[in-house]
Parts: C-alpha cells; structure tokens; sequence
C-alpha cells in the first residue's frame, strides 16, 4: 500500500476511531543489512533499501491514524561497527535530509531529532538543526529520527539536568515524580508510546525508548525493514485495535 505524498497532504484518508487508535509508534527498522547479504549485495545497500522504506512508511502513517512516529535510525551503539559502515550511515543521513526536508515540509510533516545530537559529526549536526527549525510549524505529523540515541542515556541526560536543579536550588527533591522526569527527556510534550514494532523478526527493545514504551504493546514482524511498506504498518495496527490495554488493571465486564 502506497501512498503518494499529494494524498497525505490533501489528508484523503479514513479516521481511525480514536479508542483502537496508536498516537505514537515507535520502529525499531532492523534488517537491512542482512536484507541485502541475502542478495548478494554489500550492507550499504540495505541502509539505502532502508530509506525507502521509511518514506513508505512516513506516508503511510496519517491513514492508520497516526500522530507521532518515532524511528530508531542510529543508536549510541552502532559507533561501534565498522567505520565504512557509520560513515556510509552518516552520508545517508545528510543525504536524506537534504533531499526529504522540503516535501516533508510541504506534507506538513514535523521533524524532530531525538539523541545527542550535539556529540554528532559537524555535517550531520547542521543538517538535523536545519531540517528540525524549518519544519517547527508543521502539525499534521510528527517523525522522530532517533539518532545517536539510546534508552538508558536518555534517562541518564535527564538525571543529570534535575541534578543541576537541584543543585542551583531550583529544584524540590520532593517534586521529583514521573511527570517531572517526562518534562526531562528528549520526548517531553509528546504523548508515550502506543506500540514498538520491530522487523526483522528480533525479540528485544535494544535500548529503544525505555521509559516511553513502558507500557506499550509490542509487535514484531519477520519483514526485513527495506520490504516494510504500508500494508505491513496497517496489519500492525490492526493488531493493535484487538489488544486489551489494561495498564496493570482488570478489563472491565
């Protein structure tokens, strides 16, 4: 299921009703390398393959209802596989947003960077700054890019800045609470995440938004992320509509 970018922006599409409705996915795109070793191609190409389907995916994503989209493109692990590989990741995603910022603009989509950013290489770095700051006003949907990002030092970042709080004295201890650290982390103002979905067939989080998807619903699909494309997102959130969401309660009779 293909949806081309004038659809998205005239918003043709059918309302989810609001009830069976995830607001904020989470994708955890996994695959591409071994999508393209299986094709006799270099891991390269299934970063490129991987591209493409996030555009699909974008797309996609006000037809199912969709407000926040949240996608893992870089984790503050992968520094550690081989240099080819992160430069090659790096160069795409320059290439990515210089080539994707202006039709994502016009499509009304608003684009956000979670991580740190700051410890990002200098190209990259200005890239992201500019694609975030030209799409500020944009409200029909919100693409997190997940980048040099990683769960546990997410929380680490917001510990440390109430810890300077604390420290100026501008900070109660007693008003520490979940909210208060919800108004810490890289996703403050956005609503948690509903569902994670993960291809590739992987069973684990990976460091993959910790506290946001505490409680949400967790779907996995055997689809290298390159072949992802709207219908797979549609079967997710089918999935999703049949699920009881009982947050530690009982469903009620």
């Amino acid at each position: 299921m293909a949806l081309s970018l004038s659809k998205f922006m005239t918003g043709n599409t059918q309302p989810v009703p609001s009830a069976k409705r995830a607001r904020h996915v989470g994708i955890i795109m996994d695959g591409n390398g071994r999508w393209a070793t299986r094709r006799g191609m270099p891991r390269s190409m299934g970063h490129r393959a991987g591209v493409e389907a996030l555009r699909r995916t974008i797309e996609a994503a006000p037809s199912v209802g969709i407000e926040v989209l949240t996608v893992f493109a870089f984790s503050t692990e992968n520094w550690k596989r081989p240099k080819p590989e992160v430069d090659f990741i790096m160069n795409l995603l320059v290439e990515y947003c210089r080539r994707e910022i202006d039709k994502l603009n016009e499509a009304g989509v608003r684009l956000n960077a979670l991580g740190r950013i700051d410890e990002m290489p200098e190209p990259q770095r200005s890239e992201i700054r500019r694609a975030v700051e030209l799409t500020a006003g944009n409200d029909r949907l919100t693409v997190n890019l997940a980048v040099n990002y990683g769960g546990r030092a997410e929380l680490v970042d917001a510990f440390k800045a109430m810890a300077v709080k604390l420290q100026a004295g501008e900070l109660d201890p007693s008003a520490i609470d979940e909210a208060l650290l919800g108004e810490h982390l890289y996703t403050k103002g956005l609503p948690d995440i509903d569902m994670v979905i993960r291809t590739a067939g992987e069973m684990r989080l990976s460091n993959f938004l910790l506290w946001q998807s505490s409680y949400s619903e967790i779907y996995v699909s055997d689809i290298a992320w390159p072949d992802f494309n709207g219908e797979h997102l549609a079967r997710a959130l089918e999935s999703f509509g049949r699920r009881e969401r009982r947050f530690g309660g009982l469903v009620e009779e």
